[in-house]
């Protein structure tokens, strides 16, 4: 994207957003879209990203697990056909399982590390490589959370999971720099993804939290759609917190 070609212009950028079939994932493919981009929609629910992807014009909908790297190698293969390339990758396909620590069998644990961190290690390693051999630049966008970025109860392995994901965006900026791609992560606080989570936040999150109230998917996106922009040109390796004030607040009294 930092390196402009003839067929770069002659196209409208080409994104890749996982973990799309609903929720954040949804709104990041749907923000995407109507900002111009061509949108190739992965979830490993098909059905549910075919629908998805036709309600949102997007320009396809495919079906994969990216703890798999044969199914992501596959994905992001018939992506790059569908888009003539990828520009853009937003890596938001995660599981959050939540059992106490002492009480945690490791076959939770290692599903949810290979789905939210390997799963980005795998579809940004094989994103980014086809980002080199065009040698256009490009822009990753991983999506962590704050229990990345402090602990919480029933989390150890999505708040591992998360911590992980900022560390490994750390890295890809530092490596990918050189051939003009951008890593970044938005990280989401309580967020409002499903019908039957309640209308606000609980007491304990409503305590520390100065905007008072869960945050929409679409708000997340907005936020990924910045990280993804042809704007953003001297910012990688941040993380940026969307969560409404939860992760800066200290004393809330007085």
């Amino acid at each position: 994207m930092d390196r402009e070609s003839d067929d770069q212009t002659a196209r409208p950028p080409g994104a890749l957003v996982t973990g799309a079939a609903r929720g954040i994932g949804r709104a990041i493919a749907a923000r995407l879209a109507r900002g111009g981009t061509r949108v190739v929609m992965l979830d490993r629910d098909g059905a549910a990203v075919r629908s998805a992807a036709a309600e949102t014009e997007a320009a396809g909908g495919l079906e994969a697990d990216v703890a798999d790297a044969g199914s992501v190698e596959r994905a992001v293969a018939d992506a790059e056909r569908i888009l003539g390339g990828i520009d853009i990758l937003v890596c938001n396909a995660a599981i959050m399982d939540r059992a106490p620590f002492l009480e945690m069998d490791s076959g939770l644990w290692w599903r949810v590390l290979e789905v939210n961190l390997g799963g980005a290690f795998l579809c940004g390693q094989a994103v980014a490589r086809g980002m080199v051999a065009r040698g256009r630049g490009g822009r990753i966008v991983n999506v962590a959370s704050n229990s990345g970025l402090f602990g919480g109860r029933g989390r150890a392995a999505y708040g591992a999971s998360k911590a992980g994901l900022i560390n490994l965006t750390q890295t890809m900026a530092i490596e990918l720099a050189e051939h003009g791609i951008l890593v970044n992560a938005v990280a989401p606080g309580p967020t409002r993804t499903r019908e039957e989570q309640p209308a606000e936040p609980g007491p304990t999150v409503m305590q520390r939290m100065p905007l008072r109230r869960f945050g929409r998917p679409e708000e997340i996106a907005e936020v990924a759609a910045f990280l993804a922009s042809p704007a953003l040109t001297f910012t990688t390796g941040h993380v940026y917190a969307a969560d409404g004030g939860f992760t800066i607040a200290g004393m809330m009294e007085g």
